[in-house]
């Protein structure tokens, strides 16, 4: 049996928390207008920290989202950084008001992970693609096949979350992480994998099929 899960994420608390007791505070010194900005502000804060719980497909083979938002780009390159090899490059941008909690595509065991400070352009650019702060999560699946999932900082976001560790053997749909306040992932996929998304789409994570690795 499943244990119930608070529908927040738990590096959400403290800001909520801090923004309910600013929010009190201001209402027992009886500043009603600034209570209720702060009010608005731990409500935005709350609703920004959702966690809802996701029912992940069961088809064989199936590559789901790694977070709910729109896929900014699909296309195929060569990625020397992670994968080293050509691979099929995803990217989906998160605004501030999606879900921001990221979850695992596929099944396998995570053979690194990579941190590296940066700049903090607009996620959805080139350049903050390229020049942001990211954290990347690499997998290897049972069939040997290697894929990488990468956080990418934005503008607004400041504050990259991965709780995925080397040698974790994660599960489909399982939460690794999070970004605060808006950002992008990009997915880099084997070549052997069959899209099924493309740009522009709206997806869910843990529930939206990318594809289906073979």
């Amino acid at each position: 049996m499943k244990k119930p899960q608070i529908p927040v994420a738990l590096e959400g608390v403290p800001f909520i928390a801090a923004g309910a007791f600013i929010t009190l505070c201001l209402a027992i010194l009886a500043y009603p207008i600034a209570a209720l900005g702060a009010g608005l502000v731990t409500l935005f804060e709350l609703y920004f920290f959702r966690d809802p719980e996701r029912v992940s497909p069961s088809e064989q083979g199936a590559l789901v989202s790694p977070a709910d938002g729109k896929v900014i780009l699909v296309e195929k390159v060569f990625d020397d950084r992670f994968i080293q090899d050509h691979v099929y490059k995803v990217s989906i941008f998160m605004n501030v008001f999606n879900v921001h909690v990221n979850r695992i595509p596929f099944p396998g065991k995570v053979i690194n992970v990579l941190y590296s400070p940066g700049k903090f352009y607009a996620a959805d650019s080139d350049k903050g693609g390229l020049e942001n702060e990211y954290c990347t999560t690499i997998l290897e699946t049972e069939q040997s096949q290697q894929y990488a999932v990468t956080q990418v900082a934005g503008l607004i976001a400041r504050r990259i979350v991965c709780w995925a560790e080397k040698g974790d053997h994660l599960s489909r749909g399982q939460r690794f992480g999070l970004i605060r306040f808006g950002s992008r992932l990009d997915l880099y996929l084997p070549l052997t994998t069959r899209l099924e998304v493309k740009s522009g789409q709206k997806v869910r994570a843990g529930e939206t099929v990318m594809g289906f690795l073979p």
